[in-house]
């Protein structure tokens, strides 16, 4: 697979999303490894997890620890995997969502995922998700201290704006490896944030990228431009859009959520896809 630049690091241009395998409908686990190794098989080199993909308060980390044992299990290599894990988001009891962006629980989960994951350093670590009741700076500056303890090898925000995209790079020292916001057909007031990743050269990892997982098998029909331009080279609307996402900027790395090899490996289809300029002008627009 074409590769990209996270840091210092290359990755495929295509990740996998691990949050489908964790929480509600989740499948069989046997299927969960069979489409991790199916990704590694394609050439995916980023996987993209968060402590809080699980059913509830009771079962945090659960994506994290099947991802472990996914990689451990797998038959060929997997040393260059890219494996970026998120702090920050919680989960509650009830198995509603929360968030504690506090320095100390960002130390603790950090350390937590450092077990589960089983390193001694996590790839990237990404801040998940403002937390309202804490300041940002306050957040980040957690997630600086990692760095620099050589706990975490690269540091990476999610859910930002672009004034927060640049307080967390001063606060990192021009250290910030990559932005992961909600980006999609349906979606894309995320735009000011891929620019500015862009003009910084930071990867912007685009989450839900075709839509989230009720609407993905329906984006050709809502998005009838990636309809018609899948039917014009005899392949998936889904394959479309992340081709089309690929070519806005080449930091531009989308982390599609899969349960099963077929998606994956449709997915990664798309790093090989050219649409012409005409396509995208009108899928752009659509």
């Amino acid at each position: 697979m074409r590769t990209r630049r996270i840091g210092d690091v290359q990755v495929g241009a295509i990740g996998l999303g691990g949050m489908p395998m964790s929480i509600d409908g989740r499948p069989e686990e046997s299927r969960s490894i069979a489409t991790i190794h199916a990704a590694l098989d394609a050439g995916v080199t980023l996987i993209d997890t968060a402590d809080a993909y699980s059913l509830g308060a009771d079962d945090v980390g659960h994506n994290e620890s099947l991802i472990a044992g996914a990689l451990a299990s797998y038959g060929g290599d997997a040393s260059d995997v890219l494996v970026a894990t998120k702090g920050g988001h919680t989960r509650t009891a009830d198995g509603g969502w929360a968030r504690d962006g506090s320095p100390e629980h960002l130390r603790r989960a950090c350390e937590a995922s450092l077990k589960r994951l089983g390193v001694e350093a996590i790839g990237l670590y990404q801040f998940h998700r403002p937390d309202p009741a804490v300041p940002y700076a306050e957040s980040v500056g957690a997630i600086r201290d990692l760095l620099d303890e050589g706990k975490i090898r690269m540091a990476g925000i999610s859910n930002a704006n672009p004034d927060q995209i640049r307080q967390a790079q001063e606060i990192l020292g021009g250290r910030l490896a990559s932005v992961q916001n909600e980006f999609s057909p349906r979606f894309r007031s995320s735009e000011p944030e891929l620019r500015l990743c862009d003009e910084l050269g930071i990867a912007f990892l685009p989450w839900s990228p075709l839509g989230g997982i009720p609407k993905a098998g329906d984006l050709g029909s809502a998005h009838s431009a990636f309809g018609r331009v899948a039917q014009a080279h005899g392949v998936s609307p889904q394959q479309v859009c992340l081709a089309w996402m690929l070519a806005k900027s080449p930091v531009v790395i989308p982390i599609p959520g899969s349960s099963r090899p077929e998606t994956i490996r449709d997915s990664v289809a798309a790093a090989d896809l050219e649409l012409t300029p005409e396509e995208l002008a009108e899928l752009d627009a659509a």
